[in-house]
């Protein structure tokens, strides 16, 4: 059975949390966005929900998936092929995407601001002008977050409760 989308944004954001991301809701809706709800091959293959390119050397850990992607490049899409990182788990992903913006903020003031950023709609429209081609990413992502707010805050607030209970 296919999850919802409400479910799919829990868990992310669950794996967000577990991974030390500072905006751990956007982050998950960010997620949402670049991995097709968690269906793209790369997140089922190889749960990278972020669309992290594989570095040189490889991320430690990890294994290499090589699969094409569309890149948008001189105002147009073009598929190429790519090296992606392979995760154990959705944790590692989003811990290794922190890790990854903290070392490249010194090359890529986007980055550095968005880790220093006071909102997750500020996060995300400074980390998306250097993580992404797609010039919408930003707004497409805010729009994720703001159709299901409510909804994964009650889920948030909900399991903090019981947890407070047990």
């Amino acid at each position: 059975m296919e999850q919802s989308h409400d479910d799919f944004l829990y868990k992310a954001f669950l794996a967000a949390d577990e991974g030390g991301h500072i905006f751990p809701e956007h982050a998950a809706c960010e997620a949402a966005l670049e991995s097709a709800w968690g269906q793209s091959k790369l997140a089922i293959e190889a749960n990278n929900l972020f669309g992290q390119k594989q570095s040189h050397p490889p991320v430690k850990g990890t294994q290499t998936l090589t699969l094409p992607t569309q890149e948008y490049v001189k105002k147009q899409w073009v598929t190429v092929s790519a090296n992606w990182v392979k995760f154990a788990k959705w944790g590692d992903c989003f811990r290794a995407r922190m890790e990854l913006l903290e070392r490249l903020s010194e090359g890529y003031p986007h980055y550095a601001a968005a880790l220093v950023a006071r909102t997750g709609d500020d996060f995300t429209r400074e980390v998306s002008i250097s993580w992404s081609t797609d010039p919408q990413r930003a707004a497409k992502v805010v729009a994720i977050h703001a159709a299901h707010q409510a909804a994964l805050r009650r889920r948030i607030d909900g399991a903090q409760s019981i947890a407070a209970r047990a």
